[in-house]
């Protein structure tokens, strides 16, 4: 049974000035993700900024997540690292926090094979009893991929990986994934602007970074696909492409925050390797923003 079906937003966590979490922006913003049709949270994953978040830091993210939404949509916890046994300690505590489910992304760094993916995941999966969405995304992980073999061989050989979330970029590499997958797979794509191609080849969704500004139009474009309306859904698609492109054109999530910030969402500061927006790329995002009405 898929952990959700719909739009899940790949949530920021936000920073006061000094650069300690904004607890109190965070739960304005899942109210406002919930309030606005949002099927699911990830939290803590790379537009939750994870990589700058330390150990208790990260756990103490997921575990308000958890408490504050109550239970009213899925939480999805990032829990991945390019160790396994970090990867493992996280993803037992996140269980014990109350996720519904864990995004585990691609080792990075350590560049294994297709074989050293299958026992990480393998290995993560069996230490905990939820659900797992496989993160594959080689755009930041040094090139890594996890091959569609692979993803169907985990998805059927272990119980509870269920699906990935396919930030490659590469629709015809969805294209075969789905050709394979016998059903046994299910695909989010992690590609704003590819959301209804991936749908029309089978995809339960998106996890998105536009959700976090257009939680609305995001939820909007996935429910119309569903209902049949595929029109209405490639209109969404189709006029927000230009916010998207925005959205990424400087490496997620600088844009999205600069974007929150902008609509007073008090997204805060970045965490160092990050800075600012550059002026002339936020002018650009502010005209995007304003064209598909947000501000």
């Amino acid at each position: 049974m898929s952990i959700f079906t719909g739009a899940g937003v790949a949530i920021v966590t936000p920073f006061h000035e000094d650069g300690s979490i904004n607890y109190e922006a965070f739960a304005k913003q899942i109210d406002f993700q919930i309030n606005n049709g949002t099927d699911a949270i990830i939290v803590c994953g790379t537009t939750g900024e994870a990589a700058t978040l330390t150990h208790e830091e990260h756990l103490d993210v997921i575990r308000y997540c958890v408490k504050h939404v109550a239970g009213r949509i899925p939480v999805v916890a990032g829990t991945g690292s390019n160790c396994t046994e970090t990867a493992i300690y996280l993803s037992q505590e996140a269980e014990k926090a109350g996720a519904d489910g864990l995004l585990i992304v691609t080792p990075y760094y350590n560049k294994c094979t297709q074989k050293g993916l299958y026992e990480h995941f393998k290995m993560v999966a069996e230490s905990v009893k939820l659900p797992i969405i496989l993160y594959n995304i080689p755009g930041r992980t040094g090139g890594v991929l996890i091959q569609p073999e692979t993803v169907v061989r985990l998805c059927t050989e272990v119980e509870n990986i269920v699906g990935v979330k396919d930030a490659t970029g590469d629709i015809s590499l969805v294209a075969k994934l789905m050709s394979i997958a016998d059903g046994k797979v299910d695909v989010y794509s992690g590609n704003d602007d590819q959301v209804v191609p991936v749908l029309s080849l089978g995809g339960k969704g998106v996890i998105s970074v536009l959700s976090n500004i257009a939680p609305g139009q995001t939820h909007d474009m996935c429910a119309k696909f569903f209902e049949g309306d595929v029109e209405g859904s490639r209109k969404i698609q189709l006029e927000a492409f230009d916010l998207i492109k925005k959205l990424f054109c400087e490496v997620n999530p600088i844009p999205v925050k600069k974007a929150m910030n902008l609509m007073g969402m008090e997204a805060g500061v970045l965490r160092r390797p990050l800075t600012e927006m550059e002026p002339e790329n936020a002018a650009k995002l502010e005209d995007a923003m304003k064209k598909f009405g947000l501000l």
